[in-house]
């Protein structure tokens, strides 16, 4: 596979190229404890800007995850979509796999960027860390955006029967596919509308680009997610919070997300349900979830105040909610 063309590895040097188009170069930081993060950071930080902080989730690079979205956020904040450890270029030699860890490590990497205060979203597994950075830094995290991310579960959860996967190892056998049928499968569960038909070359390839790399660390990451979770452990953080949930997701039910905006009340958290969507949101209503989020964090409270007057002219860089997300 490695001495013919691979369709992935070529997308991804375009999202390379998209990346940089839109403002952003690619940045990696030695936190000096064997653990290195890669970033791709503004070429030019401008601190009138609020930061926006962009966590992917399991499955393709953040590149992949996001590109629909950066440069419709970029004139209005500065933008930083950091690789998670064992996602794209980002490691580490330490045994820890909990989110709280991911969470530490992304903002010490944002400490070497001078980065104080942030908005954070993040998708999935992303939003996992999202709320870790949200419990942890308090002062220093103004905004979450959760996209079906179920922070919410509990280890019983499995017991009970809420998920579709029986077992942690199974739920890693699915999100790490080594095999052209459990891509499809993985598909199957993430969308509501799976694609028909997946070749087999194409999944395969996909496989070897995404799949391969830190596969037994990854599969650690899942496993730490759910061993001994407790919903009752769950610190409540304080931010304004998004949460954004397709209705038909089968990797973290619906369940997860009204569980999580009981617990962290109405005036705090709002929940927004995306009809006839699956656990992809990103993928399948780019749209709506964009809308959403521009509502949500485009507002008087984040603007500087000597801003507040230029606001309707930076929003007009962006995107109308009417307008398709497609390059």
């Amino acid at each position: 596979m490695a001495s013919c063309f691979s369709y992935v590895s070529s997308r991804n040097k375009c999202y390379q190229y998209s990346f940089s188009r839109a403002g952003l170069r690619s940045s990696t930081s030695d936190l000096g404890d064997g653990t290195v993060v890669h970033c791709w950071i503004p070429q030019t930080h401008i601190d009138d800007k609020p930061t926006l902080l962009l966590l992917h989730g399991i499955g393709a690079n953040a590149m992949w995850q996001w590109d629909r979205f950066i440069d419709r956020f970029i004139p209005r904040f500065n933008v930083y979509v950091p690789d998670l450890i064992f996602f794209g270029d980002s490691y580490t030699t330490r045994p820890d796999r909990s989110e709280s860890f991911q969470a530490s490590c992304v903002m010490k990497a944002m400490d070497g960027y001078g980065v104080r205060t942030m908005t954070v979203a993040g998708l999935s597994y992303g939003g996992f860390v999202a709320y870790s950075l949200a419990a942890q830094f308090k002062e220093r995290v103004d905004r979450v955006v959760l996209i079906c991310a179920g922070v919410a579960l509990e280890e019983k959860d499995s017991e009970d029967g809420m998920f579709k996967v029986k077992c942690p190892e199974e739920a890693a056998a699915v999100l790490f596919p080594q095999s052209p049928s459990m891509l499809r499968r993985l598909l199957q569960l993430s969308f509501y509308k799976p694609p028909i038909w997946i070749p087999s070359c194409f999944a395969m390839d996909y496989i070897h680009v995404m799949c391969k790399d830190y596969l037994q660390e990854r599969k650690e990451l899942v496993e730490a997610l759910h061993k001994g979770r407790r919903f009752s452990n769950l610190p409540k953080i304080t931010q304004p919070t998004l949460m954004i949930w397709g209705e038909e997701d089968q990797v973290f039910p619906v369940e997860l997300a009204h569980r999580l905006k009981r617990y962290l009340g109405e005036n705090r958290a709002q929940l927004v349900l995306l009809k006839k969507t699956g656990h992809a949101v990103n993928e399948e209503k780019p749209k709506e979830m964009y809308k959403h989020m521009k509502s949500f964090l485009c507002t008087d409270a984040m603007i500087p105040p000597n801003q507040i007057n230029a606001k309707r002219l930076m929003l007009a860089n962006l995107i109308s909610p009417d307008q398709q997300i497609n390059k």
